[in-house]
């Protein structure tokens, strides 16, 4: 129950998988078994040695491990943790500790920061921040983190991503409804906030279930609880204001629900830090 991005990765890069217990995991691509798109696939628990009440959370992929880089995670209960990439470079075969993790929350998304780049949470009620990723001061692997976003009753975060620069944020919904609002219209806080409305959640459209940072070269997939997958270009995805509730992006059977949104990054991207996960 994860969303991630979508990449095309050489057989050299290592894939990190984080769980929601905080723990990470990692395997080099070659190791995972490549099969066709209707393929069932092999479980992660397969490749890795995650216990049983695991799930992973984040999948990050790295081409080499080096100085002045970052991870930085995001929990549902709006933590947001800071970690030199550095720290991650000697993984056991039953994992490390990646995050702490306490009681009640669990982990939701993880990317590859340069240490001066802007932090975005979206919640699923449709609330969203943007701050510094200098508020955020990078701790050791054990460390629990602090404060991203202050949520309401019953609100969880469900969405981070990582602005390097402007540009559009792809907001999606259970009912398969979805925009981009421009970068510019999220200013930038300090860390810990309520933020402002991203997505005008209602009935319609249903609760939000992930973000994406997009440009018009950009493609997106967008990925049903059925199996269904649709793969669209982020230019044809309308462009409005933050107080919206959006436009239809898939078509859903009655009891379908969209669960992801997965940002497709293409190989020539490659050299450059991941934009983020959704």
């Amino acid at each position: 129950d994860f969303v991630t991005s979508l990449f095309v990765a050489s057989t050299h890069t290592y894939v990190l998988i984080f769980s929601d217990r905080g723990k990470l995991y990692w395997v080099k691509v070659h190791e995972i078994p490549q099969a066709g798109r209707a393929a069932k696939g092999k479980p992660i628990v397969n490749l890795v040695q995650m216990a049983q009440e695991e799930k992973a959370a984040a999948i990050l992929p790295v081409k080499e491990f080096v100085e002045g880089q970052y991870v930085v995670m995001a929990t549902k209960n709006g933590i947001i943790k800071k970690t030199d990439l550095m720290a991650y470079s000697n993984p056991r075969a039953s994992g490390i500790i990646a995050c702490g993790i306490e009681e009640g929350d669990r982990m939701i998304a993880a990317t590859l920061t340069d240490g001066k780049s802007d932090i975005f949470l979206a919640t699923k009620q449709g609330q969203a921040i943007r701050f510094k990723e200098g508020e955020v001061r990078p701790t050791g692997r054990q460390a629990v983190g602090v404060w991203g976003i202050d949520l309401d009753k019953e609100d969880v975060v469900v969405g981070m991503e990582v602005f390097t620069s402007e540009g559009t944020v792809l907001t999606a919904t259970e009912y398969g409804y979805g925009k981009r609002t421009e970068t510019k219209e999220y200013r930038v806080q300090s860390r810990g906030g309520k933020g402002i409305m991203t997505m005008r959640v209602t009935d319609k459209n249903g609760p939000v279930v992930g973000v994406a940072q997009v440009t018009d070269d950009d493609d997106v997939m967008l990925i049903s609880d059925q199996g269904q997958l649709i793969r669209t270009k982020a230019k044809e995805i309308s462009v409005i204001g933050r107080a919206t509730q959006g436009v239809r992006l898939i078509h859903l059977q009655e009891k379908e629900r969209l669960v992801a949104l997965a940002k497709i990054v293409p190989e020539d991207e490659d050299e450059e830090l991941p934009p983020g996960n959704a």
